[in-house]
């Protein structure tokens, strides 16, 4: 099964992101649009929680379907907080910025990834 091989790697890239969410979440504060409601810390637990989860889903073979679809809704939903970090960066030096706007482009191969996961 195609997706299978896929599977451990996103598994683990989502489980690896998740704790980091917890073990430095200073980083991950420092990129929460600031548009969004709450604490910042509430939406770097949350989105750390949301990762693990998908992150679980995609290993299991039983939900990997699921697990693919939602990690790359998890991975759109999470662009705007790469927008953001570009953004911040604009005073930084140019390759503290290259490096922001270049992460941005990541993204669609990340949901390319995941949906392929899904689509197994």
């Amino acid at each position: 099964m195609p997706g299978m091989n896929l599977s451990r790697p996103l598994a683990a890239l989502l489980g690896t992101a998740a704790v980091a969410h917890a073990v430095a979440p200073e980083f991950f504060d420092a990129i929460v649009p600031p548009q969004l409601p709450g604490t910042r810390r509430f939406w770097t637990y949350a989105s750390g929680v949301a990762e693990g989860a998908v992150a679980a889903a995609v290993a299991v073979p039983r939900t990997r379907r699921l697990g693919g679809y939602a990690a790359a809704a998890l991975f759109v939903a999470v662009f705007p907080a790469n927008v953001q970090m570009a953004l911040d960066r604009s005073d930084e030096p140019v390759r503290q910025r290259a490096i922001a706007y270049g992460r941005l482009p990541l993204q669609v191969p990340l949901v390319l990834w995941a949906l392929r996961v899904a689509r197994g």
